[in-house]
């Protein structure tokens, strides 16, 4: 058994109180151009009347502070209450919420958006510059303690010349800044508001009609929503279950809508002559990781035995039933196709090899306690991982720990060896800013290697297109050969919805779900 006197113990693991894991959704778009908002263009109708309500089902909310916010159905109560400065579309393509234009200096270091002049919080108070100077000094204010602060490192100050322009300058040129203004926590909230818990006061097309925590939230259309017309329905509910009750209840006509759940499981509702579904590639993962800062991940020897023991092809296929995309080992894979690079040098499947390697080491019988989030494809991925290492001598424990106490206080980078889930992102540098630096807020693995550190910042920080598809491809090659991740497969987002909804230009699900909205559905 690997151990250290930095390891949790299990006890304490479990005793863990929830808050912020991992994830935030960006967007990929060019930041030298401006977009300006054509709100005709988006399809908006007059609707006289509003009907019907909108119910979906989402896992329990934990933390409702913007700042800390993080899990799918925390994330969805955001959407639904606030509103972002951009938005990004199916495709990627960042589109004006807030922001109704902006516009990117010619040196790259000054960002000014436009705010649309109509937009009210639910109390009645115009949105005004000072409520997103706000809204971002907090997420980057150390007494805060957000884990989102290290987005903003870069940033020298925001400013607001007048009520509706807001100019956020840079320290240096960072190409990809604009995803961190479009953040899941980076919703605008009222300037001095501090009680988010049980104050829901947003600018957002719905209002909090009741929450009931640990059951449900309802919510009722916001008759003054800056964007007229929306939204079409008259209301909406969370209702907070877990997957196999929410698939149930979407099946029996309880619920409306459902975005996460087990891929068996929605394969199976493909065939139900009452649901709608859709899936799509997105860059999410799920990452074994291994800490390298004691025995033995700090043994590379150990590092390439684990990676030769392993066999992604089929976990894949056991897993995510044809529905993901192969992984090499890096949070890079064919959705960023321009920096994927498919022939990184990974080890071949080789668990004879792995065994010797081991013994090479001085690790002819290596245990390991597994930690693993009890949620998605994660406890599906750990059992083919036990029944693979043990071809190579190598006993796995699993510890299948809900979801909110794996990542409660941190505890999920306190663990020697673990399954997170990264959610998708349309920018890969988050993942490498937050996990593999040296100083990443989210280093679970505590890689401190400053050659990749020199990397990541050239890939973050290079105007230069081809230096940076360079440096993308030198990192996904370093961690093929020699880092501490394996990650076999990137998952797609699917949803499943009673075909009594329709949405206008179709039902579709966003890489990160909890950031889709049911503005433009309409009872059928």
């Amino acid at each position: 058994m690997c151990s250290s006197s930095r390891k949790i113990s299990r006890r304490r693991f479990l005793s863990l109180s929830a808050a912020a894991a991992a994830g935030a959704l960006l967007y990929k778009t060019s930041p030298t151009f401006a977009q300006a908002s054509d709100r005709s263009a988006q399809g908006l109708r007059p609707q006289t009347a509003r009907t019907g309500v909108i119910r979906v089902g989402w896992e329990a909310v934990k933390r409702l502070d913007p700042a800390f916010a993080s899990s799918d159905s925390e994330i969805a109560f955001l959407t639904a209450v606030y509103d972002y400065l951009v938005d990004v579309t199916t495709t990627d393509a960042v589109s004006p919420r807030l922001a109704e234009s902006w516009r990117v200096s010619e040196d790259g270091r000054q960002y000014t958006f436009k705010l649309v002049p109509n937009a009210k919080f639910h109390d009645g108070k115009p949105l005004t510059a000072e409520d997103v100077l706000y809204s971002f000094n907090r997420l980057r204010d150390p007494a805060v303690g957000s884990p989102k602060i290290s987005l903003f490192d870069n940033l020298e100050q925001i400013s607001a010349p007048d009520d509706l322009t807001v100019v956020f300058t840079l320290k240096t040129t960072e190409p990809d800044f604009i995803y961190s203004i479009t953040d899941n926590s980076a919703v605008i909230v009222r300037a001095g508001a501090t009680n988010f818990e049980t104050e829901f006061i947003g600018t957002g097309p719905f209002k909090v009609e009741r929450y009931i925590p640990e059951d449900r939230t309802l919510f009722v259309a916001n008759e003054d929503y800056w964007q007229s017309g929306l939204p079409y329905a008259a209301g909406m509910e969370h209702r907070y279950l877990d997957s196999n009750a929410a698939i149930e209840a979407l099946r029996g006509g309880e619920l409306d809508v459902v975005l996460r759940m087990p891929n068996a499981r929605f394969v199976a509702l493909q065939n139900d002559p009452n649901l709608q579904t859709v899936t799509f590639p997105t860059s999410g993962h799920d990452a074994l990781r291994l800490r390298m800062d004691m025995p033995p991940g700090n043994d590379p020897r150990v590092r390439k035995a684990l990676k030769m023991a392993t066999n992604r092809e089929e976990i894949n296929a056991f897993a995510q039933l044809g529905l993901g995309s192969p992984g090499r080992d890096a949070p890079i894979g064919a959705y960023f196709a321009d920096y994927f690079d498919p022939d990184s040098p990974l080890p071949p499947y080789d668990p004879d090899g792995a065994r010797a390697l081991l013994a090479e080491a001085g690790y002819p019988d290596l245990t390991f306690d597994l930690f693993v989030p009890n949620t998605g494809t994660r406890p599906d991925f750990a059992v083919v991982i036990k029944d693979q290492w043990a071809k190579a001598g190598i006993t796995v424990n699993i510890n299948l720990v809900d979801e909110a106490t794996y990542y409660g206080d941190d505890g999920w980078l306190e663990v020697q060896l673990g399954i997170t889930g990264w959610g998708a992102r349309p920018s890969p540098q988050q993942y490498l800013d937050f996990s593999l630096k040296s100083d990443g807020k989210w280093n679970e693995s505590r890689i401190a290697d400053p050659e990749l550190d020199a990397l990541i910042v050239k890939a973050g920080t290079s105007v230069d297109r081809a230096e940076r598809i360079a440096a993308y491809k030198a990192i996904q090659r370093k961690l093929a050969e020699d880092g501490p991740l394996i990650i076999p497969y990137f998952f797609p987002t699917v949803g499943a919805a009673r075909k009594e909804w329709q949405f206008e230009g179709g039902f579709t699900v966003q890489a990160f779900p909890g950031r889709t909205t049911f503005t433009r559905a309409r009872q059928a």
